[in-house]
């Protein structure tokens, strides 16, 4: 035996309000959408038929009245009383994506303010018109009436809990928000509520005026007044719009909030995905007539259309900021002072833009802010880090020798600077191991250093069991007594060191056997010779003394370089800070 299900209409309202709608106010949309849709069937019927939504407000009433299709009597009952039945329009016979309905709930959310519906309504095919009311306890009745022309009123009386959402103030604003670009002559209390066009398709005398017309429009919808803007064509989407380029820095966590209606109505005021997430400098206003919104109608749907959309608009940001490039520099640095990470991401996958960030975008350099392009040639055997630390601690040891270098520490440059072999083989720059630095660095007067063995041989032994060799060079900058350079290979021996140390009995065997297997490749203390600090302690007859000296210069290095402490570093530095005091105060007592 069959039956049929039982529906429960306050609890399909309860449903909508809590779970589907963020909120009341979409029912002014669902009525407005429900309107323009019947105007559009008729339409399709009478080409020259009056496209017209008249909304009154007043008393805690709100009414639409449209001079749509209409509806018969058989399909009142048959669309209005039927919840989850597809839609008006596949049974008047249109195709779907003619209108702007795509869930046939419409009429259900005019329950999120009222407890009784009244629709009035007359069908152009003919026929006597008809007033149906329907209630949220789920009853509802069909009676004739009298109505002159075709067309539909609907009728709803807010419940008291809802009274701010019927107000003339806040219905008028509502029509504004949703319906403000439809093709159709909206008015609430007689105020004309819509647009004579797309703002982005008027027409005006110059460009230079449409321009202008259309930052106006983004400042109003955005709150800023835009840097730029780009016009947006998606055919497949059936989508035109613009986007407008963000004049204040933005982060790139944040994902863009863009204005998109479907078929000239609101879908949402903070669409996100709609562009790539490397064009978070930019928002955008968008008509698209065949992307599909949610069940909300209050989002996007995510299907293979909305990725050929997003790519198509990441293109046509892609293609301005190339022309931008070619035809106004200054407007180009401009733009790249405030959103240089959005043109980085791009770059790492665009061989376009990774052409205009190395000859437009400055990065940080050893011999100050230029352009990629600019550093290869002033410096062709130029070198990067890959961290900030790196930089700062080598960058003006490494311009005084004339090996320039980059910082490759922030967001997406290092993987900028690799790519660079792709639009020229010549443009590679590699990456600096701090070992090879020490090759640039002069040696130290015969003389000199030949008076500094034992001192050098007493700092060997100090630093010895800490893994790090002792040299002597002669370096700018002066200022600098000590630096402290370790190979990659170091670094990556001394990695596996302390996992074999921390690690159990098996993993410290097996990763001992793979230490043994590699080359001995110690760091490296560079005693600058040319430091006056250095030169006292390395004439020191206390040989001691000189080595607790070096070990403080050590940790000095280290700290310089933001270089890890190990514990044995740590207590190596407290030893010769302690000792040096040590010597300080018994140097007194002996004065």
């Amino acid at each position: 035996m069959e039956n049929a299900f039982q529906v429960d209409l306050r609890g399909v309202v309860d449903l909508l309000s809590r779970h589907l709608y963020s909120s009341p106010r979409v029912y002014v949309r669902e009525l407005l959408q429900n309107a323009a849709d019947a105007i559009t069937a008729r339409r399709a019927e009478e080409p020259g038929a009056e496209a017209r939504v008249q909304i009154r407000v007043g008393d805690g009433e709100v009414e639409v009245r449209d001079t749509g299709i209409g509806l018969t009597e058989d399909e009142v009952h048959t669309l209005l009383a039927t919840i989850g039945r597809s839609s008006k329009r596949d049974e008047l016979g249109f195709a779907r994506h003619e209108f702007l309905g795509q869930f046939g709930i419409g009429l259900l959310s005019g329950f999120l303010v009222a407890d009784e519906i009244q629709v009035e309504t007359r069908s152009a095919k003919g026929g006597p018109a008809v007033l149906w009311t329907g209630r949220s306890d789920g009853r509802y009745q069909v009676t004739k009436t009298e109505r002159d022309e075709p067309g539909t009123t609907v009728t709803l009386r807010a419940r008291q809990d809802a009274g701010e959402w019927v107000t003339a103030r806040t219905v008028t604003e509502l029509a504004e928000l949703y319906g403000s670009l439809l093709p159709i002559d909206v008015t609430v209390n007689g105020r004309r509520t819509t647009l004579e066009a797309l703002p982005w398709a008027e027409r005006h005398a110059t460009p230079d005026a449409r321009r202008d017309a259309l930052l106006d429009h983004g400042e109003r919808l955005f709150g800023f007044r835009p840097l730029d803007l780009v016009d947006l064509h998606v055919k497949e989407a059936g989508l035109t719009g613009v986007a407008f380029i963000l004049p204040s820095p933005a982060n790139p966590a944040v994902r863009g909030a863009h204005r998109v209606y479907l078929k000239r109505m609101l879908l949402t005021e903070r669409a996100d995905g709609l562009l790539p997430d490397w064009a978070f400098f930019a928002r955008c206003v968008v008509d698209a007539a065949e992307l599909r919104p949610t069940a909300s109608r209050e989002a996007l749907y995510e299907d293979d259309l909305l990725d050929h959309t997003r790519e198509e608009l990441g293109r046509a940001l892609r293609l301005w900021l190339v022309r931008l490039a070619e035809t106004d520099p200054d407007g180009l640095r401009d733009f790249l002072r405030l959103h240089h990470l959005g043109v980085k991401a791009l770059a790492l996958h665009d061989d376009d833009m990774l052409r205009l960030v190395d000859r437009w975008l400055e990065f940080e350099t050893s011999a100050g802010p230029m352009t990629l392009a600019q550093f290869r040639t002033r410096h062709p055997g130029g070198r990067y880090t890959a961290s900030v630390d790196e930089f700062r601690q080598l960058a003006a040891v490494s311009g005084a020798q004339g090996v320039g270098l980059v910082n490759g520490g922030y967001v997406y440059d290092s993987e900028i600077l690799q790519r660079l072999a792709r639009i020229d083989p010549d443009a590679r720059l590699e990456p600096l191991d701090p070992a090879d630095l020490a090759t640039h660095l002069g040696p130290v007067d015969p003389r000199e250093e030949l008076a500094a063995r034992p001192f050098l041989e007493a700092a060997a032994k100090a630093l010895d069991p800490l893994g790090c060799e002792v040299v002597l060079r002669d370096f700018d900058p002066a200022s600098l007594p000590a630096l402290y350079l370790t190979s990659r290979a170091a670094e990556h021996h001394a990695e596996l060191r302390e996992a074999r140390d921390a690690g159990d009995e098996l993993w410290a065997d097996v990763l001992g056997a793979l230490e043994r297997t590699m080359a001995a490749d110690r760091p490296r203390l560079v005693l600058n010779h040319r430091n006056p600090l250095v030169r006292r302690v390395t004439g020191l007859p206390e040989l001691s003394l000189a080595a607790t000296a070096v070990q403080a210069l050590y940790g000095m290095a280290l700290l310089h370089g933001h270089h890890p402490l190990r514990p044995a570093d740590s207590a190596a530095l407290n030893r010769s800070f302690l000792g040096l005091l040590d010597w300080a105060v018994g140097g007194e007592e002996r004065g």
